[in-house]
């Protein structure tokens, strides 16, 4: 997970929604939108990277993201963390507030989906965005 190893997230309660918003706002060229029933929607590029949402069997705001395959396989393993409902074939994990993942690796996965998607994007939209430094090039 590129830059985030020298941050430091732990302070930050991602499972209220104002936390959740101000943090993804921050990260660059994000864009938040409130749509399918009222879900906090982080988009970079127009493309998803995480979610404040309820799609979730017990009615409590979890918070989902996009990962690389293996970390995929890695955090749907652990207590609290599943498959996100519509997006798990796209590599998308839901995280509940009992999950055993700490606001600090909750950030960094977040920081991480966000550089997933951004890279994703065609050299062009990233130049008018300001993401075409390494850490947004294609593997």
């Amino acid at each position: 997970m590129s830059n985030s190893k020298q941050l430091d997230y732990s302070g930050i309660n991602f499972f209220d929604r104002d936390e959740f918003e101000a943090f993804i706002l921050k990260l660059p060229a994000v864009t938040l939108v409130h749509q399918w029933g009222n879900a906090s929607v982080g988009k970079v590029g127009g493309k998803i990277f995480a979610l404040f949402s309820i799609w979730n069997e017990d009615d409590v705001w979890h918070v989902s993201f996009k990962c690389s395959d293996l970390s995929f396989d890695m955090l749907t393993n652990l207590e609290g963390v599943t498959k996100a409902k519509y997006l798990a074939r796209a590599k998308w994990v839901d995280v509940s507030p009992q999950s055993e993942l700490s606001a600090h690796d909750i950030g960094a996965y977040i920081v991480e989906a966000h550089r997933l998607i951004a890279a994703k994007l065609t050299k062009a939209k990233k130049q008018e965005l300001g993401l075409d430094g390494e850490q947004f090039k294609r593997v």
